[in-house]
């Protein structure tokens, strides 16, 4: 008998981690006529084109959607689907239904062929003459009663027909859903890089290597501050490249960047050198994310010698351009942040590379006390005026803000950053000195504002969140509300859409928050679900379920107590 020998892989390849896969598939009924087979191949190819043209990743490539025509009737099926699935990388399911089918013999014995943690939908029809949604229920129950996380999805597409269209409605839930299974598949095993120890000793910031690892899949590379200092003593950077991103701040900054002596320059420029040094160091260790702890280790403790600050580093990070033109945001924390560098993370990839916005919790105005200064400064309140009806939050940091908040969304990098200013750090925080980042955020962006906190008691990360939009302040009026902080910094005027201001200045869970445009309720909550997280809206005006803006609720989290006793049961197991 031939000896057999074991298969010797290539001693070289791409480094980059594969992104997660969908693949969708059909369970259908062996009995049931040819016709009604063929218009279950057709949705299941509906289906995934519906997903192929929507979801996308954090660069704006596409994610790989394969589908299957092989009908899951029976055990066999289920095998042959499995297989070809797993061939094809698939980490994601999506079940398109429109017949009856025997849960046991076709959908569940495809999913025990897959990781317990598999995202899975059901997406159905409402139609009656062959009742996927019928088995839509069957299955949800079913899975849900042994403990497994399912999300329907019964929508509509004609109940007739060999070629049915999914309604708009029916699709948006569909690719919300993909958005958080992606974001969660697509993070497990990637590593962000965190330069510095325990973040100012704000505790609320602290490095929850293990309970990140166990929950979302993420590691923590960290790294000493002595390897970035030594690689800026050591000119560690493409030289010609510094020069070329100096340039093109001075052009397109211009005056607003404020270096009065020779040795301000100087200063500068090695910021700008943290940046690229960074940059190529997060690239070597294929990272998604950063963090970077300018308090107290690098630029404020007189013991030693005080290094620049980071300001300018963290913006370009966080933006969705540089230098070298488009690119994709990385988001970055100020003072090595571990939670708020996680929140801008998932929100990045929820909405299919957006850039974050890092902030301070600052000062809180209350509609009352923002009415008063406007008084003062004989500044006209107008009755619809958001601001003074409400009250806003000052978003307000000195790093890590990115450059694309400097405007609305799609507005050109080059008319953004003739917004920005960069002037002197504040002596006080930096002795180091270097240069801020300044610049007010328009009003009128709308997304989705919140903070990740972690309990020790329950072993569970929760997200503090509410949909918020930015404001316009007049004039004479922000520039009062700007210099009651840090007018060198940048701020952003928030408005949260459900919370007071009384609950919103007495539950922020730290004193740093983030907001990202264009991310919404429901594909938030969808990431919840699958990543475990508590979701936290402690606010009295905001129903527990809005139709049209929330996901449905789990139907193994109705069975089981409610959302959150349901997590802490899954916690457990």
């Amino acid at each position: 008998m031939a000896k057999v020998k074991a298969v010797r892989l290539n001693d070289s390849g791409s480094s980059q981690p594969l992104a997660p896969a969908i693949g969708v598939f059909a369970t259908c009924d062996p009995r049931i006529d040819k016709a009604s087979r063929e218009r279950a191949q057709n949705i299941i190819g509906m289906t995934a084109d519906v997903l192929a043209d929507s979801v996308r990743l954090p660069n704006g490539d596409p994610v790989q959607v394969v589908w299957s025509p092989v009908l899951v009737d029976s055990e066999q099926q289920a095998d042959i689907v499995a297989r070809q699935f797993k061939e094809n990388g698939v980490s994601i399911l999506v079940a398109a239904l429109d017949t009856w089918a025997f849960p046991q013999l076709t959908l569940i014995s495809l999913l025990q062929q897959f990781p317990a943690d598999t995202p899975i939908n059901l997406t159905c029809g409402n139609s009656g003459p062959k009742p996927g949604v019928v088995f839509a229920h069957a299955s949800s129950g079913a899975l849900s009663q042994y403990g497994k996380l399912v999300h329907l999805n019964v929508g509509n597409w004609a109940d007739t027909g060999q070629n049915p269209k999914m309604s708009p409605a029916t699709a948006k839930a569909l690719t919300d859903w993909a958005f958080a299974a992606v974001t969660t598949q697509g993070l497990k095993g990637r590593r962000v890089v965190v330069f510095g120890h325990d973040s100012m000793g704000m505790e609320t910031a602290l490095a929850h290597v293990m309970q990140t690892r166990n929950t979302y899949g993420v590691e923590i590379t960290r790294l000493d501050m002595k390897l970035l200092a030594d690689m800026v003593n050591k000119k560690a950077y493409d030289a010609k490249e510094l020069k070329a991103l100096r340039a093109w701040i001075d052009q397109h900054v211009g005056k607003n960047l404020e270096v009065p002596t020779a040795e301000d320059s100087k200063r500068f420029d090695q910021s700008l050198a943290m940046y690229l040094i960074v940059r190529d160091v997060m690239a070597e260790l294929n990272a998604v994310g950063g963090g970077f702890m300018s308090q107290l280790e690098w630029g404020s403790d007189r013991r030693g010698t005080p290094l620049p600050v980071a300001d300018a580093m963290e913006s370009l990070f966080n933006s969705t351009f540089d230098h070298n033109g488009p690119k994709t945001p990385t988001p970055y924390a100020t003072e090595a942040d571990c939670q708020g560098l996680l929140t801008q993370l998932f929100f990045t990839w929820l909405t299919g590379g957006n850039p974050p916005l890092f902030m301070d919790f600052r000062k809180v105005w209350e509609g009352w006390e923002i009415k008063a200064l406007a008084k003062k400064l004989k500044i006209k309140v107008g009755r619809n005026d958001l601001w003074a009806v409400k009250g806003f939050v000052d978003g307000d940091n000195s790093g890590s803000a990115s450059f694309d908040w400097a405007g609305k969304p799609g507005t050109a990098p080059a008319t953004l950053m003739k917004r920005v200013q960069m002037p002197l750090a504040d002596e006080g925080y930096f002795p180091g000195l270097g240069n801020s980042v300044t610049f007010i955020t328009p009003g009128g962006i709308e997304g989705i504002a919140g903070r990740l906190a972690y309990s020790q008691a329950n072993g569970l990360f929760s997200l503090i969140w509410d949909e918020a939009c930015t404001v316009d302040l007049p004039a004479k009026l922000a520039k009062a509300v700007a210099n009651t902080s840090n007018w060198n910094w940048p701020h952003t005027w928030v408005v949260p859409k459900y919370a007071s201001m009384v609950e919103y200045k007495q539950y922020a869970p730290a004193n740093h928050f983030h907001m990202t445009w264009g991310l919404e309720p429901a594909r938030l909550q969808y990431w919840m679900d699958l990543t475990n997280t508590l979701s936290a809206t402690p606010w009295n005006a905001r129903p527990a379920f809005i139709e049209g803006v929330d996901r449905p609720l789990p139907l193994h989290y109705v069975i089981n107590g409610g959302e959150n006793t349901a997590k802490a049961l899954r916690c457990r197991r």
